[in-house]
């Protein structure tokens, strides 16, 4: 039977990347923190058959390091070639071990014991043991790889082999929220030592790790080929022999591939789209967020190193316009940091419109020779160019303001966001459990802020909200944490994120976790 009907899951989360592609919000669904999905029950699993997967990012190399765990970037390709530590249900966000048997601490997130599964070998028939988890956490943190999950891996002070089986964490400062970040990123993708001592061209022509699959073929802005693991560890998964699994931006060409049958499943990011796969009978999943996508700006540098301007800015933009320009008026713009229906949910507004007090402050700043002038730095999809047309298009209106866009590819804009050369681009603030999100993206110590921003009142509050003992004591902090964040004026917050993948009736055994991450072990097709 297939159901269409959306089914709504309340959570009290929050999760966190920054740099992720322009998302849909969750249209017709009640608020943001609601889950969506339409599925097929098909019985039990059958084995056989390639599966066809697009994604939304070519990937720079096949290392982990490489690779972002989040559905606008290379989710599927990294749990295919990896695996995965832990995962969180979609429910609860509790973790769930997978190749890992334990992550756990006795002193409030200081140090933790990391358990890996026992028999573990990487599809060289290599053993994956703690020393290989050790080897993988601790190269994370070279910036020289130029990693996403180095926001996650400078959390950690130092790692030990207490055994084969386990690993001790010591973190720089305490976390009794850190699982919740190892699941986001490529802690959670292990690879082999050895293979990765060759260096990247002689990886990525043979990566060795202990997924579900192993390489075929990587042909680059083409497609990744994949076959079954016979070393996998949890026979007797997977169920297909093959996957292929292919680059594709643009969000009308992902959609209309799927819906005439050139593709088995994709991560999506568009409601629109999601409607479309609706409408043309194919399944879905949605993953609950609150928070949202925003155009950040840069406290770093002129002209958003002024409050004023950020100020100016975000008075001066529609939100609601762009939407209709970007999505068809399809996405939810964030009106709030924590949707309702969170526990964390306060009627704060993070943004409001006033086009009189927006010019008086682009008169005043252009008065003390600062007008304002800026670039947009687009991503190379739709989306992102055409969000910042429409920002583009609304300030135009105004005197002494000046808005650029300049498009890039994947890893320049990487490349640039990492150096922190930029006035605005897109990034996000994505919450499930609101610790890892808000944490990485704004507290002033944090690698992944990249704004900079820079307040030690939200530093504070984000420390309560992290340690706080009782859902009241954490609403509390986050409360005053929203209040700093709209107050400041991280970034035109323009929609809530859509994590999701859209699959056809055929395949069977979709799950996701984290940010619309899928696993491929447990895909299967039906005739």
């Amino acid at each position: 039977m297939i159901r269409h009907t959306r089914l709504l899951t309340t959570l009290a989360v929050a999760c966190s990347t920054v740099l992720v592609l322009g998302a849909c919000g969750s249209g017709d669904t009640a608020s943001g923190a609601t889950a969506a999905q339409s599925t097929v029950e098909a019985g039990d699993p059958v084995a056989g058959g390639t599966a066809r997967i697009l994604q939304m990012g070519e990937p720079r190399s096949l290392d982990p390091a490489a690779l972002s765990n989040t559905w606008a970037h290379q989710p599927t390709l990294g749990n295919a070639l990896y695996g995965t530590l832990m995962i969180t249900t979609n429910d609860t966000l509790e973790l769930e071990y997978k190749m890992a048997t334990d992550f756990s601490t006795e002193d409030g997130g200081k140090t933790f014991t990391l358990g890996v599964r026992p028999g573990l070998v990487f599809s060289d028939g290599s053993p994956l043991d703690a020393a290989a988890v050790k080897y993988n956490w601790d190269r994370l943190k070279d910036p020289a790889l130029g990693s996403t999950t180095i926001r996650q891996a400078v959390q950690i002070e130092s790692t030990e082999v207490v055994d084969p089986s386990t690993m001790r964490v010591t973190m720089v400062k305490p976390n009794p929220q850190f699982g919740q970040a190892i699941v986001a990123g490529a802690l959670n993708w292990i690879a082999s030592p050895a293979a990765l001592e060759q260096g990247s061209q002689a990886f990525d022509q043979n990566p060795v790790g202990a997924g579900p699959f192993k390489l075929v073929n990587w042909t680059r802005q083409d497609s990744v080929e994949l076959e079954k693991n016979p070393q996998y560890w949890d026979a007797p998964k997977p169920y297909l022999d093959k996957l292929v699994i292919r680059t594709v931006a643009d969000a009308n060409q992902r959609s209309n591939t799927m819906i005439t049958g050139g593709a088995d499943l994709t991560t999506e990011t568009s409601w629109t789209n999601i409607n479309k796969a609706e409408a043309a009978g194919l399944q879905y999943l949605v993953a609950s967020t609150g928070g949202g996508q925003f155009a950040g700006m840069n406290q770093r540098r002129a002209p958003f190193d002024d409050v004023r301007a950020r100020r100016a800015v975000s008075l001066a933009v529609d939100l609601d316009a762009v939407n209709t320009v970007v999505y068809n008026g399809e996405g939810e713009v964030p009106k709030t940091l924590f949707p309702e229906g969170s526990p964390y949910y306060a009627d704060i507004p993070l943004s409001t419109t006033d086009a009189a007090e927006a010019q008086r402050l682009f008169d005043e700043l252009a008065a003390e020779g600062k007008p304002v002038s800026f670039t947009f730095l687009s991503y190379p999809t739709t989306e992102s160019r055409v969000l910042g047309e429409a920002i583009q298009a609304q300030l135009s209106a105004f005197k002494n303001v000046q808005m650029n866009v300049e498009v890039a590819d994947f890893p320049a804009v990487t490349a640039r966001a990492g150096a922190r050369d930029f006035d605005m681009l897109v990034s996000s603030s994505i919450t499930q459990d609101p610790d890892y999100a808000l944490t990485i993206g704004f507290d002033s110590q944090s690698s992944g802020n990249f704004m900079g921003v820079d307040n030690p009142d939200l530093d504070g509050a984000l420390e309560r909200g992290r340690f706080g003992q009782t859902i009241e004591e954490r609403k509390a902090a986050y409360d005053e944490a929203q209040r700093i964040i709209a107050d400041t004026v991280v970034g035109l917050w323009y929609v809530r994120a859509l994590p999701s993948v859209v699959f056809g009736k055929n395949l069977h055994g979709a799950q996701i976790y984290t940010l619309g991450s899928p696993l491929p072990e447990e895909l299967w097709i039906s005739n």
